[in-house]
């Protein structure tokens, strides 16, 4: 099995990038959002147990992350790997990752970080947000300080993966057949 992080910040290209390499390598989307909110509509007792907490205003426990992407991953046995999405986002939830994938025997193979300077991000979102219906992609200084807290919060995560010679950096300008190719380039070197 063969699995993936895809990382970088608002407006990076995570999304348009990450259904060309599920399409291209047969990979299994897991993204911690769309988890949870799986699970909260099942109304299994995982998602219930997040449901209550987030209806408080707090940040799902790391362990009710994990629980849901071992679920998550038990149900999808059959397929080739899994893009992470959204996750982790701290080195003590990459460790927590690590030690989940590595009872299944299936290993993070590498984590790729598209690299966006802020100029473009913001003209990027700015542009977002005129079709986006998102009224966080249209101010400029709420654009910013999303970008600094991604930046404060996920270096962490990457110089966790630096550790284990996992991280590879993708310049994430340019045309997105270009970096698509650029990130196959990364993925096939690693396979």
């Amino acid at each position: 099995m063969f699995n993936l992080i895809l990382f970088g910040p608002p407006g990076s290209g995570k999304g348009t990038q990450s259904e060309k390499l599920i399409q291209k390598y047969g990979l299994k989307h897991l993204s911690t959002g769309d988890l949870l909110r799986s699970e909260i509509t099942k109304q299994t007792a995982l998602g219930m147990e997040a449901k209550k907490v987030m209806d408080r205003g707090e940040l799902v426990p790391d362990e009710v992350v994990i629980d849901m992407i071992s679920s998550a991953i038990d149900q999808n046995h059959d397929v080739k790997g899994f893009l992470f999405d959204g996750f982790p986002r701290t080195a003590a939830q990459a460790e927590a990752l690590d030690k989940l994938l590595l009872l299944k025997n299936s290993p993070i193979a590498i984590m790729l970080a598209l690299e966006v300077s802020e100029e473009e991000l913001v003209k990027r979102l700015m542009k977002r947000g005129e079709t986006s219906g998102r009224s966080d992609d249209t101010n400029e200084s709420i654009i910013r300080a999303r970008i600094n807290e991604y930046h404060k919060k996920t270096t962490a995560v990457a110089d966790y993966y630096r550790l284990f010679d996992k991280v590879t950096l993708i310049k994430g300008e340019g045309s997105v057949d270009e970096i698509f190719n650029t990130l196959c380039e990364a993925i096939d070197a690693k396979m």
